[in-house]
């Protein structure tokens, strides 16, 4: 390709790099985004990235949060992890500008793919990259999501090529995207992703069917699953380590059949509950949010101007002063979710342009976009359409293992535009005459205008627009009133605003197709509508002011006067802080070792201790957890002296039949006498001398490996206020192995014989060993694949 054919395509490299380096502009300044999610990540990790630092090696386990638990899914390097280094230079420039940046080149990568012109191409990429839910979940730090999102065009840009018959790049392209796309660690954006793909497949086979032409397909699909077998192979260690955890996490089998109260339980009792999965489920009517930004009123929160009713109203209760103040975050979502960072706005000028490509583009294409774009809507709706998601709960594997349901609009976030650029791409094509285009965009333009008109009137005859939390204000009716007078403005402003933004794309099409403006005049104006339309409801959310000095975001939390006194405390301990949902918060990790904490894939059994006996005020089972400060405040705490220690003996075993008898039998349990355990895990007496003078204490807790000393006249079976994990601690006493058991339906306990002894623990997961070993074998058939495509291409065996 000559130098000047390739300017267009350096051009807009470029470009994508100013616009994200000016949308993000405080990076510039050494600033960095305050992500409160990034801040929970940070506490919940600091055990193992101080271990990584001072160690220059994994633990894979931590020990600040939940009372311990595997590391694989919070912060965790793997051997023979080389593609690593390859994200990591792509990711060049400084975060978030370098998440943008990537969702910019990946997109115009999948544009080209489809042999669309670099125009249309240029304005798409900016269009998927500054799509509001893209922008949205940078801003709250679901940076895994993001990251996992940026291949998401790749993948599809690879396994198009297949379907191309460009088996060579395509290979290459779908293995490489699929192996970065797994490394970013968000599985479920790619089992979302695998779902468009099957659309894709299933239209590629009926159009292989119609033009018998099965024994290519079947080629092209065995190539495509090569390429994701290696993609995932090259991840083996991540993924092994993941699926091995992910089993005893909340996502896997419990257990447990009775509830809470020991009655039998009615729900099932593999994956997510059904309330979890389905708790972020979009309304149906809330779908209007991807072309009228404000439809529901925005976020969970939003600001109001001070001509709003709700200011006024504020003012005349409160005072200016007030209502300056309580006008900044004001609960103008009325929809049912329980958390809207921002809608979902896909751009209106996008959408039509969606709905011109539906006449315009090849059948095959069109088939794939609009019906994978349907399914993603219909599936986001969760239990607002029950019949369907209970199915695929139900029915169809690993989808009851993700919470969150409305986060299957990625697949529209990637098709919508996908459809619209390849519409706009034809539209500025001979292939059709003057005549049906104007058709066309008149058709496009009268169903998304009659879209907003309808969605308009059906939320005025549907709804009250009142919103779950308006309990708050139901002591000042007046102002409730004003509130859902705000809402139904914000509705009708911003319907007219996606109106006129449509009217101008469709005019200056018109105009072009009467020879009154030229193509260059129309892409650019068609640009700078489709910026201007998202970036105007973007900056709303995320904005300049979530940019704070690097030293906050290195130092995210500062420690209570609470913090301070507990810290003077150097022994090994537990805090409990009460001062909020204490399973909910990694606040506390971030300075002490936290009975609590917040991961979406906590240990299924420590969820149920908490459930079943902390929920009930059990104080054993603080004592047995070593908690020994209660923190009440940020200036108050309460020291327990009746927590149980690192490690005890105990006179007796209660040997119990299931693990519903395991877990109820704590509501009585004496923790510092007896210990719970299992009679078909345990062989040994259950019943042992008391010696008054044994001791067991803990000398060393290295994270990934704790030793005690132990003395005593005879054998003792001691409780050590450790969770148990049988997927890779072992127990060893004097460097020679032993077995340890669970008791107490979470902590580790084990016969100590008679005598002074050294009992040590190690974390050993062999699954990583395992992963690192498999892993190779798949980086050798990522070399030689490639190698056997290229002899069979010049050999002329694959067409």
């Amino acid at each position: 390709m000559k130098i000047n054919k390739l300017l267009p395509y350096v051009g807009a490299v470029v470009l994508f790099l100013v616009a994200s380096l000016l949308y993000f502009n405080p990076v510039l300044s050494g600033k960095q985004i305050k992500q409160s999610d990034i801040d929970q990540f940070k506490g919940i990790s600091k055990d193992l990235v101080e271990f990584r630092k001072q160690n220059n090696e994994e633990a894979y386990w931590l020990g600040n949060a939940f009372s311990g638990m595997p590391g694989y899914l919070v912060s965790a390097n793997y051997e023979n992890d080389f593609l690593k280094e390859i994200d990591r230079a792509l990711r060049f420039l400084p975060r978030p500008a370098d998440y943008l940046f990537l969702y910019f080149l990946g997109f115009f990568f999948l544009l080209i793919t489809l042999k669309v012109n670099w125009k249309p191409a240029i304005l798409g990429s900016l269009a998927f990259g500054f799509s509001t839910y893209l922008i949205i979940i940078i801003g709250a730090g679901h940076n895994a999501k993001a990251h996992a999102i940026i291949y998401m065009p790749v993948i599809t840009a690879g396994v198009l090529q297949i379907f191309q018959k460009r088996y060579l790049v395509g290979f290459l392209v779908t293995a490489l995207g699929m192996a970065m796309e797994i490394g970013a660690g968000h599985i479920q954006m790619t089992y979302y992703l695998g779902f468009c793909l099957i659309i894709l497949g299933i239209v590629e086979l009926i159009e292989a069917i119609k033009q018998k032409k099965l024994n290519d397909f079947i080629k092209q699909v065995a190539l495509i699953a090569l390429a994701f077998s290696i993609g995932v192979g090259v991840n083996a260690s991540r993924l092994m380590a993941t699926k091995e955890y992910a089993e005893h996490s909340i996502r896997g089998k419990s257990e447990l059949t009775i509830d809470i109260d020991g009655k039998p339980k009615r729900d099932k009792i593999v994956g997510l509950d059904y309330d979890y999965i389905t708790q972020y489920s979009y309304g149906k009517l809330e779908t209007m949010n991807l072309l009228v930004p404000r439809f529901m009123g925005g976020g969970t929160t939003d600001k109001v101007s001070h001509s709003s009713n709700f200011y006024r109203e504020i003012e005349k209760i409160a005072g200016k002063k007030a209502a300056k103040e309580y006008s900044k975050e004001v609960l103008t979502y009325w929809g049912d979710q329980p958390i809207v960072e921002a809608p979902a706005y896909i751009g209106v000028v996008i959408i039509f342009l969606f709905f011109l490509g539906v006449f315009l583009v090849d059948r095959r294409l069109k088939y794939w976009l609009v019906s994978a774009t349907i399914f993603s809507i219909v599936l986001s709706w969760g239990k607002n359409f029950a019949f369907v998601t209970n199915f695929f709960i139900d029915y169809i594997p690993l989808y009851d293992k993700f919470r969150a349901v409305s986060s299957i609009q990625v697949i529209a976030e990637l098709c919508i535009p996908l459809l619209a650029v390849l519409g706009l791409n034809e539209f500025f094509k001979n292939n059709k005459t003057k005549e049906e285009k104007l058709e066309y965009v008149k058709k496009a333009l009268m169903i998304t205008g009659g879209l907003i008109i309808v969605g308009f009137f059906l939320a005025h005859m549907t709804s009250s627009f009142e919103g779950i939390r308006d309990d708050q204000y139901q002591q000042y009716p007046a102002l409730l009133d004003a509130l859902i007078s705000d809402r139904k403005s914000m509705l009708l402003n911003d319907s007219i605003r996606s109106i006129i933004l449509i009217l101008i794309a469709a005019g200056a099409l018109y105009q072009f197709l009467k020879d009154k403006f030229k193509k260059t005049f129309v892409f650019g104006l068609l640009l700078s509508l489709v910026v201007f339309d998202l970036i105007s409801v973007n900056i709303n959310y995320v904005n300049t002011e979530n940019f704070v000095s690097s030293r906050l975001i290195n130092k995210p939390f500062s420690p209570s006067k609470a913090d301070v006194e507990i810290l003077k405390d150097k022994g090994e301990y537990r805090v409990v802080n009460f001062s909020g949902n204490f399973m909910n918060e990694n606040r506390t990790s971030y300075f002490h070792n936290s009975v609590g904490g917040y991961h979406a894939a906590k240990l299924k059994r420590y969820q149920e201790l908490i459930d079943y006996q902390v929920a009930k005020n059990n104080m054993e089972i603080f004592n047995m957890l070593n908690t020994k400060y209660f923190i009440l405040s940020g200036d108050k705490y309460e020291l327990n002296k009746e927590a149980n220690g690192n490690v005890w003996f105990v006179n007796k075993l209660r040997l119990v039949d299931s693990a519903n008898e395991e877990i109820m039998n704590l509501t009585n349990l004496k923790t510092k006498e007896e210990a719970v355990i299992r009679k078909d895990k345990y062989k040994g007496s259950s019943e042992f001398s008391v010696d008054s003078l044994a001791t067991i204490k803990l000398v060393t807790n290295n994270l990934n490996s704790l030793e005690y000393k132990s003395s005593s006249k005879q054998d003792q079976f001691a409780v050590f206020s450790e969770i148990y994990y049988g997927k890779g601690w072992n127990a060893y006493i004097d460097g020679e192995p032993v077995p340890h058991y669970q008791v107490n339906y979470v902590l580790r306990g084990m016969n100590i014989p008679a005598g002074d002894h050294k009992v040590e623990f190690k974390f050993e997961p062999t699954i990583v060993k395992q992963g690192a070993t498999l892993a190779m074998y798949f980086y050798l058939l990522f070399i030689l694949v490639p190698i056997g495509l290229y002899v069979l291409e010049k050999k002329k065996l694959l067409n």
